[in-house]
């Protein structure tokens, strides 16, 4: 499923109505360029999830972790991850845990993924504000939400 967004509130918004179909272990993999709305749309799901903390990219930290909310966030960006080193930081623990798992950049931990996942990728156009993103479900409680997404979007 494409889903075209022109602006950032848009990014949020659309993380605000993922959130509303989210559940306890739920992983959702972002991956796009650097700018390119992977923490505006992180944001929009805490949001849904009734975290009202400040969501910053976990880009130094790795993980960030809020538990206020429906189901606590764990927000993750393994970008500097590129060279290994998923594996030691417990990744699945996450993943098999009461909360929702964000992470950026996946593909270097693609290893470490659960089977059950939302892919979304971010691609900027050219015109600066305009996203496309393809999200992509891999299994099925995710095949239903985006289905459930794209009857919401019609």
């Amino acid at each position: 499923m494409k889903i075209t967004l022109t602006s950032s509130k848009d990014t949020i918004n659309l993380g605000t109505t993922i959130a509303k179909f989210l559940q306890a272990g739920d992983v959702i993999v972002l991956n796009g360029d650097l700018g390119a709305g992977k923490t505006a749309f992180t944001k929009g799901i805490a949001t849904g999830l009734g975290i009202s903390d400040v969501i910053k990219s976990p880009t130094f930290t790795i993980i960030r972790e809020y538990q206020e909310g429906r189901l606590p966030l764990y927000h993750m960006d393994v970008y500097r991850l590129e060279n290994g080193g998923g594996e030691e930081l417990g990744l699945e623990e996450y993943f098999d845990s009461d909360g929702v798992s964000v992470v950026e950049w996946a593909q270097f931990v693609a290893d470490e993924l659960p089977t059950d996942y939302l892919a979304i990728k971010f691609e900027r156009t050219k015109n600066d504000d305009t996203r496309v993103l393809t999200l992509e479900p891999h299994g099925e409680h995710f095949t239903k939400l985006v289905t459930k997404l794209d009857q919401n979007n019609d």
